[in-house]
């Protein structure tokens, strides 16, 4: 099986694009970020004529999450236990959520499409939003964990976090004044492997960016960060197999600022018919 992550960062302008990628990849499953749409604006034919089923969750022309999948999906959730919300200019709980959270499940894999609060700046009250959003999320895979260790789960993304220093590459971020690479979003970020959740790509693709800013020629110098990320459960990562990273995505026309990131799964299935190569 094989399970991909890619904030589109607009699927209206992308879908094409996107359908063509999965189609020569042989995609079962994948977790999209920055749909910008609501439901009934998503470009669904395009994807239902190549064969997958879809799980849409957007509110607005911002954010939005969404899943496109060969497999039937189930349990289908647009938020994780606690996960806070966000309005601009307004302090105190219950704010109203927004759409960075989907989890269903495919093949008894749980599986989450997160797109994860940037933070703006330091000291911004979308900072603290993007601390405690992490820190909502921790928890929350620590509990199911502990409740069902066995469970393969796997959370994906665009974590707008890079976690060590050769994964920020972009000359403009500077430690002490950015976010991305804050200690407390390190921290934050580190957390999840306390919770039972690791990095199932970076033992396979050890190096590599996942994003490259449009301005002042940040791809073509590679001056990118590592910030999209599939972390996964040992049971989970137990199944992989393989792992990638799709720089190309990144060229052509009207790409993304980000690229896919994709992991193979060995789920003992007898009847995959994917063609073999010598």
């Amino acid at each position: 099986m094989r399970i991909a992550t890619w904030n589109v960062n607009s699927i209206r302008a992308r879908s094409g694009r996107v359908v063509d990628w999965m189609e020569r990849e042989d995609i079962d499953v994948l977790a999209m970020q920055e749909i910008k749409c609501k439901p009934a604006q998503f470009p669904s034919q395009v994807f239902e004529d190549a064969g997958y089923d879809l799980a849409i969750h957007g509110l607005s022309q911002w954010n939005g999450v969404a899943f496109a999948s060969r497999e039937p999906m189930t349990d289908v959730v647009t938020a994780f236990p606690n996960m806070p919300g966000f309005v601009k200019g307004a302090v105190g709980p219950d704010q109203p959520l927004e759409a960075r959270a989907l989890g269903v499940t495919v093949n008894d894999l749980r599986l989450w499409s997160l797109y994860v609060p940037n933070g703006r700046a330091l000291g911004d009250p979308h900072y603290d939003y993007k601390l405690a959003w992490l820190k909502a999320l921790e928890v929350h895979a620590a509990e199911e964990l502990a409740a069902n260790p066995a469970l393969a789960l796997a959370m994906m993304g665009d974590w707008n976090v890079a976690p060590f220093d050769a994964d920020a590459g972009d000359p403009t971020l500077v430690p002490g004044l950015s976010t991305h690479i804050s200690a407390p979003e390190r921290a934050a970020f580190e957390a999840f492997a306390t919770a039972g959740l690791t990095d199932v790509v970076r033992p396979i693709v050890p190096e590599g960016f996942t994003y490259w800013d449009y301005k002042q020629l940040r791809f073509p110098r590679n001056e990118g960060m590592r910030i999209d990320f599939i972390l996964g459960s040992p049971a989970f990562a137990d199944l992989v197999t393989d792992a990638s990273i799709h720089r190309n995505e990144r060229k052509g026309d009207a790409p993304s600022d980000h690229v896919p990131v994709l992991v193979d799964l060995d789920l003992g299935d007898d009847n995959d018919d994917r063609p073999m190569i010598f």
